[in-house]
């Protein structure tokens, strides 16, 4: 019964954003996220706060970047792989230096 509810809370009619109410509806995108314009009873727009669309934007990006990794991984031949140890002895690191900022291999 709460997704009922959260969807007819998080509708608007395109007839109140025309008749000044975007002001308010604005206001109610800040605190809930988002609402569904709906036009002829159908959704036509979905309001969006900027928070929530960076959000999914930051999401989209995550996904894609995980994506990328696994289409990498499925191209790898084990015949190729080399140990740390002499990955760092050929570009002549340190064993205490990480290889990448902010990331450790365990």
């Amino acid at each position: 019964m709460s997704k009922v509810r959260d969807a007819i809370d998080n509708t608007v009619s395109i007839s109140l954003l025309n008749k000044g109410y975007a002001g308010k509806i604005f206001d109610d995108v800040k605190s809930t996220g988002t609402k569904v314009v709906m036009k002829n009873n159908t959704p036509d727009c979905v309001l969006v706060s900027p928070d929530s669309y960076r959000a999914m934007l930051d999401e989209i990006n995550e996904l894609r970047a995980v994506c990328n990794a696994l289409l990498r991984f499925q191209n790898v031949n084990p015949m190729n792989l080399i140990a740390e140890e002499e990955f760092r002895r050929k570009i002549n690191m340190n064993a205490d230096e990480p290889l990448l900022e902010g990331v450790t291999i365990e």
